[in-house]
Protein backbone atom coordinates (compact mmCIF):
# COMPACT_ATOMS: atom_id res chain seq x y z
CA UNK A 1 0.00 0.00 0.00
CA UNK A 2 1.16 3.52 -0.75
CA UNK A 3 1.96 5.47 2.39
CA UNK A 4 0.11 8.81 2.22
CA UNK A 5 1.89 11.82 3.66
CA UNK A 6 1.07 12.77 7.26
CA UNK A 7 1.95 15.96 9.12
CA UNK A 8 2.06 15.67 12.91
CA UNK A 9 1.32 18.93 14.74
CA UNK A 10 2.30 19.21 18.41
CA UNK A 11 1.59 22.21 20.65
CA UNK A 12 4.22 23.08 23.24
CA UNK A 13 3.58 25.48 26.10
CA UNK A 14 6.20 25.45 28.84
CA UNK A 15 6.49 21.69 28.49
CA UNK A 16 9.75 20.95 26.71
CA UNK A 17 10.51 17.82 28.76
CA UNK A 18 7.18 16.23 27.78
CA UNK A 19 7.62 17.38 24.18
CA UNK A 20 11.07 15.82 23.87
CA UNK A 21 9.84 12.52 25.33
CA UNK A 22 6.97 12.60 22.81
CA UNK A 23 9.40 13.30 19.95
CA UNK A 24 11.66 10.44 21.02
CA UNK A 25 8.74 8.03 20.70
CA UNK A 26 7.74 9.50 17.32
CA UNK A 27 11.21 9.10 15.88
CA UNK A 28 10.90 5.36 16.56
CA UNK A 29 7.65 4.78 14.64
CA UNK A 30 7.53 2.47 11.63
CA UNK A 31 5.57 4.77 9.34
CA UNK A 32 7.90 6.16 6.63
CA UNK A 33 6.12 9.27 5.29
CA UNK A 34 5.60 11.99 7.88
CA UNK A 35 6.96 15.28 9.13
CA UNK A 36 6.61 16.95 12.52
CA UNK A 37 5.71 20.54 13.33
CA UNK A 38 6.14 21.89 16.85
CA UNK A 39 4.06 24.99 17.51
CA UNK A 40 5.33 26.80 20.58
CA UNK A 41 2.53 28.86 22.15
CA UNK A 42 4.78 31.62 23.52
CA UNK A 43 6.43 29.59 26.27
CA UNK A 44 8.17 31.60 28.98
CA UNK A 45 10.62 28.89 29.97
CA UNK A 46 13.54 27.59 27.86
CA UNK A 47 11.27 25.36 25.76
CA UNK A 48 12.28 26.56 22.31
CA UNK A 49 16.00 26.42 23.05
CA UNK A 50 15.74 22.99 24.70
CA UNK A 51 13.74 21.56 21.79
CA UNK A 52 16.09 23.08 19.20
CA UNK A 53 19.11 21.67 21.02
CA UNK A 54 17.48 18.24 21.15
CA UNK A 55 16.43 18.28 17.50
CA UNK A 56 19.78 19.18 15.93
CA UNK A 57 20.31 16.84 13.01
CA UNK A 58 16.66 15.76 13.03
CA UNK A 59 13.89 16.80 10.66
CA UNK A 60 11.66 19.11 12.66
CA UNK A 61 9.83 22.38 12.01
CA UNK A 62 9.45 24.73 14.99
CA UNK A 63 6.97 27.62 14.80
CA UNK A 64 7.33 30.23 17.54
CA UNK A 65 4.09 32.09 18.27
CA UNK A 66 4.26 35.60 19.68
CA UNK A 67 1.37 34.85 22.05
CA UNK A 68 -0.52 31.88 23.43
CA UNK A 69 -3.27 31.07 20.92
CA UNK A 70 -4.57 28.08 22.87
CA UNK A 71 -5.11 24.56 21.58
CA UNK A 72 -7.37 25.54 18.70
CA UNK A 73 -5.46 28.60 17.52
CA UNK A 74 -2.03 27.04 17.93
CA UNK A 75 -3.00 23.90 16.04
CA UNK A 76 -4.63 25.97 13.30
CA UNK A 77 -1.31 27.73 12.73
CA UNK A 78 0.46 24.40 12.40
CA UNK A 79 -2.25 23.04 10.11
CA UNK A 80 -2.09 26.08 7.82
CA UNK A 81 1.70 25.76 7.58
CA UNK A 82 1.37 22.06 6.72
CA UNK A 83 -1.30 22.60 4.07
CA UNK A 84 0.76 25.32 2.40
CA UNK A 85 4.19 23.68 2.54
CA UNK A 86 3.70 19.91 2.72
CA UNK A 87 0.25 19.21 1.24
CA UNK A 88 -0.32 16.08 3.36
CA UNK A 89 -3.29 13.74 2.99
CA UNK A 90 -3.61 13.51 6.79
CA UNK A 91 -2.89 15.78 9.73
CA UNK A 92 -2.39 14.34 13.20
CA UNK A 93 -2.90 16.62 16.20
CA UNK A 94 -0.90 15.06 19.02
CA UNK A 95 -0.59 16.26 22.61
CA UNK A 96 2.98 16.81 23.73
CA UNK A 97 2.31 14.81 26.91
CA UNK A 98 1.89 11.53 25.03
CA UNK A 99 4.16 8.75 23.89
CA UNK A 100 3.23 6.54 20.98
CA UNK A 101 3.50 2.89 19.96
CA UNK A 102 5.80 2.15 17.04
CA UNK A 103 3.01 1.15 14.67
CA UNK A 104 0.23 3.46 15.91
CA UNK A 105 0.31 5.74 12.87
CA UNK A 106 0.40 2.90 10.36
CA UNK A 107 -2.63 1.34 12.06
CA UNK A 108 -4.57 4.62 11.91
CA UNK A 109 -3.70 5.22 8.26
CA UNK A 110 -4.58 1.65 7.23
CA UNK A 111 -8.02 2.11 8.78
CA UNK A 112 -8.51 5.53 7.20
CA UNK A 113 -7.61 4.34 3.73
CA UNK A 114 -10.32 1.68 3.71
CA UNK A 115 -13.28 4.07 3.54
CA UNK A 116 -13.56 7.54 2.00
CA UNK A 117 -16.39 8.38 4.43
CA UNK A 118 -14.04 8.07 7.41
CA UNK A 119 -12.78 11.58 8.08
CA UNK A 120 -11.39 11.44 11.63
CA UNK A 121 -9.61 8.64 13.48
CA UNK A 122 -8.27 8.12 16.99
CA UNK A 123 -6.24 5.45 18.84
CA UNK A 124 -6.73 3.54 22.06
CA UNK A 125 -5.26 5.77 24.77
CA UNK A 126 -3.79 4.50 28.03
CA UNK A 127 -2.67 6.37 31.14
CA UNK A 128 1.04 7.10 31.00
CA UNK A 129 1.59 6.10 34.63
CA UNK A 130 -0.76 3.08 34.41
CA UNK A 131 0.22 1.60 31.05
CA UNK A 132 -2.38 -1.19 31.00
CA UNK A 133 -5.28 1.03 32.13
CA UNK A 134 -7.41 2.68 29.46
CA UNK A 135 -7.99 6.41 29.48
CA UNK A 136 -9.99 6.57 26.23
CA UNK A 137 -11.37 4.03 23.78
CA UNK A 138 -13.18 6.67 21.77
CA UNK A 139 -15.50 9.36 23.10
CA UNK A 140 -19.15 10.23 23.40
CA UNK A 141 -21.05 13.30 24.57
CA UNK A 142 -23.30 13.49 27.60
CA UNK A 143 -25.73 16.00 26.11
CA UNK A 144 -27.67 16.74 29.29
CA UNK A 145 -24.53 17.55 31.27
CA UNK A 146 -22.31 18.87 28.44
CA UNK A 147 -19.51 16.47 29.23
CA UNK A 148 -17.17 14.59 26.99
CA UNK A 149 -17.05 10.97 28.17
CA UNK A 150 -13.96 8.87 27.56
CA UNK A 151 -15.25 5.38 26.79
CA UNK A 152 -13.58 2.70 28.93
CA UNK A 153 -11.83 5.19 31.19
CA UNK A 154 -10.07 3.65 34.24
CA UNK A 155 -10.66 0.08 33.06
CA UNK A 156 -7.78 -2.38 32.88
CA UNK A 157 -7.42 -3.42 29.26
CA UNK A 158 -8.56 -7.03 28.90
CA UNK A 159 -9.50 -6.76 25.23
CA UNK A 160 -12.99 -5.45 25.94
CA UNK A 161 -12.49 -2.50 23.57
CA UNK A 162 -10.63 -4.26 20.78
CA UNK A 163 -13.31 -3.77 18.13
CA UNK A 164 -12.87 -0.98 15.62
CA UNK A 165 -16.00 1.16 15.70
CA UNK A 166 -17.54 4.46 14.77
CA UNK A 167 -17.67 6.92 17.69
CA UNK A 168 -19.23 10.30 18.37
CA UNK A 169 -15.79 11.89 18.49
CA UNK A 170 -12.16 11.11 19.28
CA UNK A 171 -9.93 12.77 21.84
CA UNK A 172 -8.01 15.85 20.77
CA UNK A 173 -4.92 14.36 22.42
CA UNK A 174 -4.47 12.19 19.30
CA UNK A 175 -6.73 13.35 16.51
CA UNK A 176 -6.06 12.22 12.92
CA UNK A 177 -8.03 14.07 10.26
CA UNK A 178 -7.98 13.88 6.46
CA UNK A 179 -7.12 17.18 4.83
CA UNK A 180 -10.03 16.66 2.44
CA UNK A 181 -12.27 17.13 5.48
CA UNK A 182 -10.51 20.36 6.45
CA UNK A 183 -11.03 21.63 2.90
CA UNK A 184 -14.77 21.14 3.41
CA UNK A 185 -15.34 22.25 7.04
CA UNK A 186 -12.45 24.65 7.65
CA UNK A 187 -10.15 24.93 10.65
CA UNK A 188 -10.99 24.58 14.35
CA UNK A 189 -13.01 27.36 15.95
CA UNK A 190 -10.49 29.55 17.80
CA UNK A 191 -13.27 30.84 20.04
CA UNK A 192 -12.96 27.74 22.22
CA UNK A 193 -9.23 28.31 22.89
CA UNK A 194 -9.05 25.21 25.14
CA UNK A 195 -11.53 22.31 25.54
CA UNK A 196 -14.54 21.33 23.40
CA UNK A 197 -12.81 22.41 20.18
CA UNK A 198 -12.32 18.85 18.91
CA UNK A 199 -15.95 17.97 19.72
CA UNK A 200 -17.15 21.00 17.76
CA UNK A 201 -14.81 20.17 14.85
CA UNK A 202 -16.00 16.56 14.77
CA UNK A 203 -19.67 17.52 14.75
CA UNK A 204 -19.00 19.87 11.85
CA UNK A 205 -17.39 16.94 10.03
CA UNK A 206 -20.40 14.77 10.85
CA UNK A 207 -22.68 17.42 9.36
CA UNK A 208 -20.64 17.21 6.18
CA UNK A 209 -21.16 13.43 6.00
CA UNK A 210 -17.90 12.13 7.51
CA UNK A 211 -17.49 9.44 10.18
CA UNK A 212 -15.16 9.27 13.19
CA UNK A 213 -13.44 5.96 13.86
CA UNK A 214 -11.83 4.46 16.96
CA UNK A 215 -8.88 2.21 16.03
CA UNK A 216 -7.90 -0.06 18.96
CA UNK A 217 -4.77 -1.47 17.29
CA UNK A 218 -3.26 2.05 17.37
CA UNK A 219 -2.01 2.74 20.89
CA UNK A 220 -0.60 5.72 22.79
CA UNK A 221 -0.02 6.66 26.44
CA UNK A 222 -1.17 10.02 27.82
CA UNK A 223 -0.13 11.99 30.91
CA UNK A 224 -3.59 13.68 30.96
CA UNK A 225 -4.23 17.41 31.50
CA UNK A 226 -0.61 18.53 31.85
CA UNK A 227 -1.28 21.97 30.28
CA UNK A 228 -4.84 23.02 31.10
CA UNK A 229 -5.06 20.98 34.29
CA UNK A 230 -8.77 20.25 33.85
CA UNK A 231 -11.08 21.41 36.63
CA UNK A 232 -8.25 21.28 39.20
CA UNK A 233 -6.61 24.44 37.80
CA UNK A 234 -8.19 27.89 37.30
CA UNK A 235 -7.36 28.05 33.58
CA UNK A 236 -8.83 24.64 32.88
CA UNK A 237 -11.94 25.25 35.01
CA UNK A 238 -12.57 28.62 33.38
CA UNK A 239 -12.52 27.27 29.82
CA UNK A 240 -14.44 24.10 30.60
CA UNK A 241 -17.18 26.16 32.31
CA UNK A 242 -17.31 28.82 29.60
CA UNK A 243 -17.09 26.46 26.64
CA UNK A 244 -19.86 24.18 27.86
CA UNK A 245 -22.29 27.03 27.29
CA UNK A 246 -20.84 27.94 23.90
CA UNK A 247 -20.96 24.32 22.76
CA UNK A 248 -24.46 23.58 24.04
CA UNK A 249 -25.98 26.75 22.58
CA UNK A 250 -24.61 25.72 19.21
CA UNK A 251 -25.27 21.97 19.14
CA UNK A 252 -27.73 20.74 21.79
CA UNK A 253 -31.38 19.89 21.24
CA UNK A 254 -33.75 22.20 23.11
CA UNK A 255 -34.76 19.49 25.60
CA UNK A 256 -31.13 18.70 26.44
CA UNK A 257 -30.26 22.38 26.66
CA UNK A 258 -33.02 23.03 29.22
CA UNK A 259 -31.85 20.13 31.40
CA UNK A 260 -28.29 21.40 31.07
CA UNK A 261 -29.34 24.89 32.22
CA UNK A 262 -31.18 23.52 35.29
CA UNK A 263 -28.13 21.42 36.18
CA UNK A 264 -25.84 24.44 35.78
CA UNK A 265 -28.03 26.68 37.94
CA UNK A 266 -28.24 24.10 40.73
CA UNK A 267 -24.51 23.35 40.55
CA UNK A 268 -23.50 27.02 40.51
CA UNK A 269 -24.21 27.34 44.23
CA UNK A 270 -22.14 24.37 45.39
CA UNK A 271 -19.78 23.16 42.67
CA UNK A 272 -17.14 25.95 42.83
CA UNK A 273 -17.12 25.85 46.64
CA UNK A 274 -16.57 22.09 46.68
CA UNK A 275 -13.80 22.33 44.08
CA UNK A 276 -12.07 25.12 45.99
CA UNK A 277 -12.07 22.98 49.14
CA UNK A 278 -11.01 19.74 47.43
CA UNK A 279 -8.09 21.32 45.56
CA UNK A 280 -7.35 23.94 48.26
CA UNK A 281 -7.35 26.76 45.74
CA UNK A 282 -9.68 29.74 46.22
CA UNK A 283 -8.89 30.91 42.68
CA UNK A 284 -11.06 28.08 41.39
CA UNK A 285 -14.09 29.83 42.86
CA UNK A 286 -13.43 32.99 40.84
CA UNK A 287 -12.46 31.07 37.69
CA UNK A 288 -15.73 29.15 37.72
CA UNK A 289 -17.94 32.22 37.99
CA UNK A 290 -15.96 34.11 35.37
CA UNK A 291 -16.35 31.14 33.02
CA UNK A 292 -20.06 30.94 33.82
CA UNK A 293 -20.57 34.64 33.12
CA UNK A 294 -18.56 34.62 29.88
CA UNK A 295 -20.20 31.44 28.62
CA UNK A 296 -23.74 32.73 29.18
CA UNK A 297 -22.92 36.06 27.53
CA UNK A 298 -20.98 34.63 24.55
Amino acid sequence: MENPKVTIVIINWNGWEDTIECLESLYRIDYPNYEIIIVDNHSHDDSVKKIKDYSKGKELIIIENEENYGFAGGNNIGIQYALKNFKPKYILLLNNDTIVDEDFLEELINAGEKDTQIGILGPKIYYYDKPDVIWSAGCKISWKFARGIQIGSDEVDKGQYDDQKEVEYVSGSAFLIKTDVIDVIGLMDRKYFLYFEESDWTLRANQAGYKSLYVPTAKIWHKVSRSGGGISKPTGLYYITRNRWIFMKKWAKKSDYWIFMVYQVLGAFTFPIVLSIIYRNSNLFLAYYKGLKDGINE
